[in-house]
């Protein structure tokens, strides 16, 4: 199962992560999407271009629309998928299970009926053996133990006959295994019981579930089916209403041209009539003009109507377009609201499993889940719906005006396409205001069964726990119940079963006594081999012992060696580690100078295109200027142009040959790098040949290793198989022991037979044997007390000896344990190992960034020196330039801020990587604890082992002495056997004998089950206590895997953090860009041109400004940075000897106490040697004083003391040069130390006044920074100014606009003057201008542009149409009167009219100029406003940098106050060294007071010579002045000792000031360090103020100068046009005046050719309603054609459509179905793995059942013969009769009295079931005599015998003999009334099953048809065969059940065989019970 859902995750998992590619790459595609549209808007887009990127919009959006929802049917599909296979793998999961059951049942059936085929075959071979063919009664040696059956009857399947205790000790413990599997696997029977209930609600919920959520899909789909539809219904209707206006469109067109075809006929018809003018032809053509006119103005109204409803209409359009946003806004709300949905149904769900009682509630809740997922999305959607509906409302006012203007066909037909949509939507709007009623309805109803419901669930689950804890406890008290019944079961059938061993063990003593004395030899001889046996195993195991001992302490010294090995492995490892860290850094060195060589060649590269560049603008501009000196206003400012292009182009070869030297320069350093990288690889090369040589010596102290532990392991196991050898020779003896006890017992079973016949004896010899019977009694209850004893004894030493084997198994699997927790610690350790390798990676990024910090101080340095050459050039330079200085400091002073901010962050880099060292190092010293502690306990336990072991050997001698006790008795036995062998107990003796016999074996197993308890229990506590350790030490391992794994965590979190603070500050930076790019909507952008063209010009002159200033910061800031780099130098010179100097300060500090205190020590030494020599010489004195007395000698002693003093005056000498040569190096050192302190002093007052210089220059940097901030504010006022000249320059340019349209109308009044064509023209002009200049306003609205120009072109056309038929009706009114005159002037007025389409030629031309200039004009101000949008953008930008500041300055002020704190904590440090110091001072006191204290013993000690000298003096007075002289330089030298005492105080006193001067160094020292921290940080915030300054200014001066480039060729373009557009105005006016003249004087000609040209009309009249009729008929058949032409493409277009769809909705099932399949295969992969797990078990449990069928049909194959053998049996044991039945018979009739015989017959009678009626009719029929009787009795057939019936020759009863009728009787006996019955196995129950426990009532057909009758018959028999069925009972007892005798050989015959029922009498009655009960009957 784990598998197959394994693979089901990892298919799930494959699928999401495509799922997720796919979404990836739709992000990434909208990514790239946004960065092309920020680019091109940044661009001059034209409208063609403008188009496309919103078709490819379109497109885009289009693709991710089907891809959005393709994802969502693959992900419905997914779930559906999933929530089916977790269904099949239940269902699978329980018919697995309920197999395997049936199977395991199977197994169990089959065991339980192969064990009933072993009993049966072993019955039937005890019966077999017990009956003997030929002879009369059953011999005693051929009689099997199958009598005594409680005993021995399952012996004989393993052993045959031989009998053991052991083995029915095992089968106990056998079958106490059984018991408690079988208890098991009831529970777990109970368990799946339980699940299965569990998983049939669940089953029935889960599909009541899956039901509801295939209803929500439904939904769902239905839902989004029907927005597509409507969306489709949409994008016809616009379609549509496209290809209407593009088909009225192209019948405008066609119209315009028919007509102008017509007017061109009609002019050459005009031209061939003639010139006749009248006056009233003039006023005509005056109305016409003039109507003409009026018409037009009525045409410009109506177009411009119509401009306004199609305006109208495309803000319909938008409307339209943000609802269907909208709706997609709402499509994601219900995808999350599906998401909550989801949640509610898994806790509805839990509700369900929890709250099956409250059911109905919980339907209620799956209702009203449902109904809420429906509400949820729709009540969403609510406001949207508001929304539409103004938006419709709109509409419908805007169609209503529409219909009221427009009463064209089309216009029509459009308003009710239009008016349907509306109605649509409408009744969508109707629909959903009531299902949001309803939704709201529904989630008040929600809300409050929500709460029921949840007050409802809260109580049943209270119930619940309620009612499983009482489920629980009834289960428990069952079980126990269960147990109690079992155990009382099995003590009932263990009492009956001893009962019958006592009564055959008291039978058959006497035939022991014989077999006992011969074993009790054999036993001795056995035991003393075992005793040397086991002396010789001691020895052995002493010997092993000491060489286990041995071995540990040579694995101890491997250890150590191992240790020292791992030593030098690790510190090769660092050396290692540390070299492969040079090299790493020299190659980051290396790819770092490559680097910056690739970015220099790059930037030369840039900077010679650049010049390449600049060198072509020059050319240009010169160009230029030739051009344009005409122009002396434009040529100053040309000139300063270049003398700055001049300028710029100096600048950049001066840093074209700074780069240039610092390429030269890194290609040097990067040769010197190579260089040391190769002499690096050589030394990691050595270290990698001494990392092997390490590693080869530890695999080969690894390998003795091995080897010595394999041989401590095959040891080991030697001394295991030895003791197994000893304890399975112990077992065997006992067995043997057994053995023959049990065939005591056999033999005394078989006399049973006997005893029955010799009862009637025993009876009348009772009265004389009573005194021996309890002779007889005591001895056999001291036999059965000893017998008893032996037993509990070999069965308590067994159960030890088991005890300890399981003892040491266990300590072996925790040995085992230990090890593996070991190997477990080695891991951890490995771990260590590699978090300590991540660290020494850490102090790699450390030190980097410590150089980097070091290249950074060398920058700082150089900015210092820039610094100072630029305070230089203003003291030199003139007061112009000084603001610019002022912004250089500002800049250095953000750089240098900014690098203390890097420093700071950096230094808490440091500190936090040195913490995570330290606490690692802690961690690694508390795992080489855990593992000392652990080693300690190894230890512990190995000697807990061998006590251990000592104990073993001690029981062993303990049972050796048992065993002597028991031989003892044994002897005891036999000798009481011999002295009692001949007597023969009685069966009354029997029965006394059991009941004593019991009590006494109850009270001996009770005192042996106490000792054998105690002894259990110490063991149990033995092991619970290394239970205990083994748990500490696990939950120690654990907690330091815990401790391991949160140090890791910790590492990992903080990194983990920090990764997702950038992001968000990455995000939040996105997230401004785009809004800040997204937000600009186009209404805004209208809004804000005007103020943005003010600022344009005001921007060009900050630019060049800027430019200007930006070149002189450049050359400013490479001074700076020289200035900073050689500043930066200085000081981490400064820095370095700081620290040298701290090192050696403290250095000297300590080597100055260390020479102190060895000063002292050595004082005290040579004190001590001093006190030593003066006791020499007093102990000298006091021999020479004791020997004085003695004067012979004194001459001797006398020279001997000579020596003596001599010597000590020399040793003394030597001291005194010592103490001289000490002093001269105190003062040596005290010197240095003078020395050391003044240089001290003079490196303090250094520092000071660089710290003094330092602050100066953070005070000119604050300023700097401050005037840096006002320049800022001035230009942004610079920039507003610039703003308003912009609109100036707008405001001009409207002018030029507004005088260019007066000249237009000046023209277009000209033109009204002409021919009606040229009007024409004219007038299409118009429009097109306005169109223009509303275009120029209307810059992002191109495509609107062009729909409004179509649409213009369209209703000028309808106009045009309009005019021409009007002034066709009145020319045909005018043609009739005036044809003949329009005849004559004809050809004049042809002449005319081509000299008017010339000029209007020309004029049209001018007019294209016009229009062309005005296109250019709005294109120029379309890049402007692009430009000012850029500029808006940088100054947000701008500002957010300001704010960025801020916020630096804030957490520049959180570091300040951290730094406080550290500076505290520092103080704090310092006060606990000045503790130390006092401490150290204190220990310099107590030494100076040891001195002094040994100074006073010399004084004492010399005191004390002086008094031993004057003695001498006394008594040598001859010789005392050598002595004195002696004295005397003794008294000189101790004088000197004195003064170098007080010399040494002295010094002492100095070095004690010099460490007080050096502490206060150490403070000053300290300080100034904190002011250097202080400074470098200021210089690191200033420095990075500099960096984001300078980086600012450069991007704006960049972008400054193309927008500058850019704006100057734009302004030159321009003027260039105003003035052709000037010239070419003049012209035209000029043109146009001398035009006018000319047309008054053509006026008067034309009057005259007015009256040809009526004549000319009346006939054109005709024509023209000809061609009328024609023309219509054209347009009719036109339309039709296109109408059909329409059909056919929509239907084609639908047919392609739904193509389209269908091969998409193919595609997606396509998909959908290989993802499917390929889960199905994935799932299909599982199960058939689980199956064939499956199968293979069910393939095991099918062999066995094989197996165990085949040794059923072998059980069955010997039944089969044991029953034909016991037929053959049967058959020749039938004609026999018993002598001992005819004996008893006939002398019970005869002893009777004649009075009482009556009685006598009627006891016979009632046994043999004869009815008191009948026996009454034999008494009174008494004539007959005993044969009569004796044939009634006999021949008259027992009831019990139903299948033999009465003969004819029965009646003649009388004169056969009682011999004949005997025999009769016997055989009617001995024939079975029914066939033996064939056993079959199916017949037969398994052992286990529950019917076994009832007696009857379960008992199969065959075998309770058998029974039945039997039963019958017995209950019928004679008592005196009653001995016979007691001995072997075939029925179950009535105090047995189930589990009666514990195992299956002990149980009775009739829950395995057919019952073949005995007696009715209980096995403890003897014969006179019987009798007894029948009397009483």
């Amino acid at each position: 199962m784990s598998s197959w859902l394994g693979g089901l995750g990892s298919g799930l998992g494959q699928s999401l992560g495509q799922v997720g590619g796919s979404l990836a790459s739709l992000t990434g595609q909208i990514s790239n999407f946004t960065k092309d549209m920020l680019m091109e808007g940044t661009e001059d887009v034209p409208a063609d271009l403008l188009n496309s990127g919103r078709e490819d919009n379109e497109a885009t959006h289009s693709v991710l629309r089907s891809e959005n929802e393709r994802l969502k049917k693959l992900y419905t599909d997914l779930e559906e998928k999933h929530e089916a296979s977790e269904l099949q793998i239940k269902q699978q999961s329980s018919s697995y299970r309920s197999q395997l059951q049936q199977k395991e049942e199977e197994i169990n059936h089959l065991k339980a009926r192969q064990i009933a085929l072993q009993d049966e075959l072993l019955r039937l071979q005890s019966t077999a053996q017990s009956v003997h063919p030929g002879s009369g009664r059953v011999p005693a040696a051929t009689a099997s133990p199958s009598l005594s059956y409680g005993i021995s009857h399952h012996v004989s399947a393993f052993h045959e006959d031989d009998m053991d205790f052991g083995d029915v000790i095992s089968s106990q413990q056998e079958i106490n295994r059984l018991s408690n599997e079988v208890s098991r696997l009831k529970s777990e029977l109970g368990h799946w019981r339980h699940i299965a209930e569990v998983q049939g609600t669940q089953s029935s919920d889960q599909t009541e579930i899956c039901k509801l959520q295939n209803i929500i899909k439904e939904l769902k789909q239905n839902r989004s089916q029907e927005i597509d539809d409507h969306q489709h219904e949409m994008s016809v209707l616009q379609n549509a209403h496209q290809q209407k206006l593009t088909e009225i469109s192209r019948r405008h067109r066609e119209e315009l041209s028919d007509y102008e075809e017509r007017i061109e006929e009609l002019e050459n018809l005009l031209q061939q009539g003639g010139s006749g003018v009248t006056v009233t032809d003039h006023s005509k053509m005056y109305d016409m003009q003039n109507t003409i006119q009026i018409l037009q103005t009525e045409k410009v109204e109506s177009t411009k109507k119509i401009e306004e409803l199609e305006d109208k209409i495309k803000e319909i359009y938008k409307r339209l377009s943000s609802a269907e946003h909208e709706r997609e806004v709402w499509k994601r709300e219900q995808e999350r609201l599906e998401v909550e949905k989801r949640q509610l149904t898994e806790q509805c769900e839990r509700l369900k499993l929890e709250c099956s009682t409250s059911q109905p509630l919980a339907w209620g809740q799956r209702d009203v889940v449902t109904e809420e997922e429906r509400t949820l999305p729709q009540s969403s959607s609510a406001a949207e719906v508001l929304r539409l509906q103004q938006a419709l409302t709109d509409a419908e006012n805007e169609i209503m005006r529409l219909s009221s203007l427009n009463q064209d066909n089309s216009l029509a037909e459009d308003n009710q396409k239009l008016q349907m949509c509306v109605q649509i939507l409408e009744k969508e709007k109707s629909l959903l205001s009531q299902e949001k009623e309803e939704l709201q309805m529904s989630l008040s109803k929600l809300s409050n069964e929500y709460e029921v419901i949840k007050s409802t669930a809260t109580r049943d689950i209270d119930l619940f726990s309620q009612v499983r804890d009482l489920k629980l406890n009834l289960e428990v008290k069952e079980q126990e119940l269960n147990r109690s019944i079992h155990e009382n079961e099995v003590l009932t059938a263990e009492l009956e079963e001893l009962d019958r061993q006592n009564q055959e063990a008291t039978k058959h003593v006497i035939l022991i006594k014989d077999q006992l004395s011969k074993q009790q030899s054999e036993g001795d001889s056995v035991i003393k081999k075992l005793k040397e046996d086991l002396d010789d195993g001691k020895q052995r195991i002493h010997q092993l012992e000491d060489d286990k001992m041995n071995i540990i302490k040579e694995l101890d010294m491997q250890k150590e060696k191992l240790t020292h090995s791992e030593r030098a492995l690790s510190d090769l490892q660092l050396t290692k580690q540390k070299l492969e860290d040079k090299v790493e850094d020299l190659v980051d060195q290396l790819s770092k100078s490559e680097k910056n060589n690739f970015n220099i060649q790059k930037e030369n590269c840039e900077l010679r295109e650049h010049i390449r560049q600049n060198e072509e603008e020059l050319s240009t501009v010169r160009s230029e200027l030739t051009q344009s000196q005409s122009q002396d206003s434009n040529s100053s400012l040309k000139d300063d142009f270049l003398k700055e292009r001049e300028t710029e182009v100096r600048t950049l070869k001066q840093n074209l040959s700074e780069v240039e030297q610092l390429n030269e320069h890194l290609k040097q350093v990067a040769f010197d790098l190579r260089t040391e990288n190769e002499k690096l690889v050589v030394a990691c090369e050595d270290v990698r040949n001494q990392l092997e040589e390490s590693i080869a010596g530890n695999n080969q102290v690894s390998l003795e290793r091995t080897a010595m532990l394999e041989t401590l392991k095959c040891e080991k196991a030697q001394l295991e198989t030895e003791l197994c050898g000893a304890e399975k020779r112990l077992l065997e003896e006992a067995k043997k022991y057994k053995q023959t006890i049990e065939e005591l017992s056999s033999a005394r079973s078989l006399t049973t037979s006997a005893l029955q016949l010799e009862h009637e004896r025993l009876v009348q010899l009772s009265q004389e044997k009573d005194s021996e019977i309890a002779e007889l009694k005591k001895s056999i209850e001291q036999m059965d007390t000893d017998h008893q004893q032996m037993k509990e004894s070999l069965l308590s030493s067994l159960e030890e000896q088991k005890q300890l084997t399981q003892l040491i198994s266990e300590k072996e699997i925790c040995i085992v344990k230990l090890k593996e927790k070991s190997s477990e610690l080695q891991g951890e350790l490995d771990k260590c190992a590699q978090t300590l390798r991540k660290n020494e990676t850490l102090r790699q990024t450390i030190e980097e960034k410590d150089r980097s910090l070091g290249a950074m101080k060398e920058e700082n340095n150089h900015l210092q020196e820039e610094l100072e050459r630029i305070r230089e050039q203003q003291s030199r330079a003139v007061p112009m330039p000084e603001p610019r200085a002022l912004d250089s400091t500002t800049e250095l002073e953000s750089e240098l801020s900014r690098l203390h901010i890097i420093k700071d962050h950096l230094e808490e880099e440091i500190k936090h990587h040195q913490k995570m060292i330290e606490d690692q190092n802690q961690n690694k010293l508390q795992l080489l604890q855990s593992l000392q502690e652990q080693k300690k306990e190894m230890d512990e336990f190995r000697y807990q082992h061998e006590q251990m072991n000592i104990t073993h050997t001690q029981l062993f001698l303990e049972k050796d002495e048992e065993i002597k006790n028991l031989q003892k008795t044994i002897e005891q036995i036999k000798t009481q056997l011999h002295e009692e062998r001949r007597d023969i107990p009685t069966e009354n003796s029997d029965i006394f004998q059991e009941t004593k016999v019991q009590s006494l074996t109850i009270e001996n197993e009770s005192e042996k089950h106490d000792l054998s308890k105690a002894e259990t229990e110490r063991l149990v506590k033995g092991i619970k206590e290394r239970e205990l350790e083994i748990k500490l030490l696990n939950e120690k391992n654990i907690s330091l895997t815990k401790q391991i794994d949160q140090l890791s965590k910790d590492e990992v979190g903080k990194l983990t953090q920090i990764i997702q603070q950038k992001d968000l500050e990455i995000q939040a930076l996105h997230a401004r860009i785009s809004s800040a790019s997204c937000s600009q909507d186009v209404v805004y952008l209208q809004q804000q041109l005007h103020a943005y063209a003010m600022e344009r010009e005001k921007v060009m002159v900050v630019l060049n400004e800027k430019t200007r200033e930006n070149s002189q910061l450049k050359t400013e800031y490479h001074k700076m940075i020289d200035i900073i780099s050689a500043k930066e130098a200085a000081l981490i010179k400064l820095q370095d000897e700081n620290k040298k100097m701290s090192t050696r300060f403290e250095n000297s500090g300590q080597d100055m106490f260390k020479e102190t205190i060895q000063n002292l020590s050595r004082i005290i030494r040579e004190k001590d040697i001093e006190i030593d020599a003066l006791s020499q010489k007093c102990q000298t004195l006091l021999t020479v004083l004791q020997t004085s007395g003695t004067g012979s000698e004194v001459g001797g002693v006398n020279s001997n003391q000579f020596e003596e003093l001599l010597q000590e005056r020399d040793k003394l000498k030597q001291q005194v040069k010592k103490m001289e040569e000490w002093k001269q190096q105190v003062m040596t050192t005290v010197q240095n130390m003078q020395h050391e302190s003044a240089q001290l002093q003079e490196e303090l007052q250094q520092l000071q006044a660089q710290v003094l210089v330092d602050s100066d220059n953070s005070s000119k940097l604050q300023v700097d920074y401050t005037g840096l901030i006002q320049s800022y504010e001035r230009n942004e006022t610079k920039l507003k100014n610039f703003g308003q000249e912009l609109a100036q320059v707008q405001h001009s340019i409207g002018q030029l606009c507004n005088t260019k349209d007066l000249l237009l109308g000046k023209l277009d009044i000209m033109s009204p003057q002409l021919s009606p064509g040229s009007s024409l023209t004219a007038q299409s002009a118009e429009p097109l201008k306005a169109g223009r200049s509303a275009g120029s306003h209307e810059t992002p609205q191109l495509l609107q542009q062009e729909v409004d120009d179509l649409r213009r072109s369209l209703q000028e056309k309808d106009a045009t149409i309009r005019t021409l038929q009007e002034n066709n009706h009145r020319l045909s009114e005018s043609v009739a009167a005036s044809s003949e005159v329009g005849r004559r002037e004809h050809e004049q007025t042809d002449s005319e009219v081509k000299q008017l389409k010339e000029k209007q030629e020309v004029l049209q031309n001018l007019l294209k100029e016009k229009d062309l200039l005005i296109k250019a004009k709005s294109d120029q101000l379309r890049s402007s406003n692009e430009n000012f949008t850029n500029k808006v953008n940088e100054n947000e930008l701008l500002r957010q940098a300001v704010t960025n500041l801020k916020e630096r300055i804030l957490i520049l002020e959180m570091d300040i106050s951290k730094l406080k704190g550290e500076n505290e904590k520092i103080v704090e440090t310092s006060r606990g060294k000045e503790t130390e110091y006092q401490a150290l001072q204190e220990t310099n006191m107590k030494f100076s007071m040891m001195l002094r204290e040994k100074e006073f013993e010399c004084h004492s000690m010399r005191e004390k010579a002086l008094a031993f000298e004057q003695l001498l003096k006394e008594k040598e007075q001859g010789k005392a002045g050598e002595l004195n002289q002696l004295l005397n330089a003794v008294k000189s030298m101790q004088e000197k000792t004195v003064t170098f005492q007080q010399e040494r105080d002295q010094v002492m006193l100095a070095l004690k000031q010099k460490q007080m001067e050096n502490t206060t160094l150490q403070n000053e020292v300290q300080h100034l360090r904190d002011k250097e921290s202080r400074l470098n940080q200021e210089l690191q915030r200033l420095r990075d103020h500099l960096l984001e300054s300078e980086d600012s200014h450069t991007r704006e001066a960049l972008a400054a100068e193309d927008r500058e480039a850019k704006l100057r060729k734009k302004v030159t373009v321009l003027e260039e046009k105003l003035v052709s557009s000037s010239n070419a105005m003049e012209n035209a006016s000029h043109q146009a005046s001398v035009q006018v003249e000319s047309l008054q004087e053509q006026l008067n000609v034309i009057s005259k050719q007015r009256d040809e040209t009526a004549l000319q009309l009346s006939v054109s009249q005709e024509q023209v309603k000809q061609y009328a009729l024609s023309l219509a008929n054209l347009q009719m058949v036109l339309e039709h054609f296109q109408q059909e032409e329409k059909a056919m493409y929509s239907a084609e277009l639908e047919k392609q459509n739904q193509l389209l769809a269908e091969w998409k909705k193919k595609a997606e099932t396509l998909e959908g179905k290989v993802l499917s399949l390929q889960e199905r295969l994935d799932e299909a992969n599982a199960a058939l793995d689980s199956a064939s797990r499956l199968t293979e078990q069910l393939d095991l449990k099918e062999e066995q059942i094989e197996e165990l069928k085949k040794q059923n049909e072998l059980h069955q194959e010997m039944l089969d013969d044991a029953q034909k053998k016991l037929m053959n049996l049967v058959s020749s044991t039938e004609g026999k009769v018993d002598k001992v039945l005819m004996r008893n018979l006939f002398i019970g009739h005869f002893h009777t009295p004649k009075n009482q015989r009556h009685e006598v017959l009627r006891l016979m009678g009632s046994i043999l079931g004869v009815k008191r009626e009948e026996m009454e009719q034999l008494f009174a029929e008494d004539q007959g005599g005993v044969t009569r009787w004796m044939s009634g009795w006999l021949g008259g057939g027992s009831k019990s015998v139903p299948s033999t019936p009465l003969r004819p020759s029965q009646q003649s009863v009388f004169n056969s003999s009682f011999s004949e009728l005997f025999v009769k009787f016997l055989e009617t006996e001995s024939h079975p009334s029914v066939p033996p019955p064939k056993l079959s196995v199916h017949d037969l129950k398994p052992l286990d099953s529950p019917g076994r426990r009832k007696v009857d009532t379960s008992i199969p057909g065959s075998s309770k048809d058998v029974a039945e009758p039997r039963a019958g018959r017995r209950t019928d028999l004679s008592p005196f065969l009653a001995p016979r069925s007691a001995a072997v009972p075939l029925i179950n007892p009535a105090g047995h059940g189930l589990g009666g005798p514990g195992h299956l050989l002990l149980r009775p015959v009739s829950d395995v065989l057919p019952t073949f029922t005995p007696l009715p009498v209980s096995s403890d009655n003897s014969a006179g019970v019987v009798l007894k009960d029948l009397l009483k009957q």
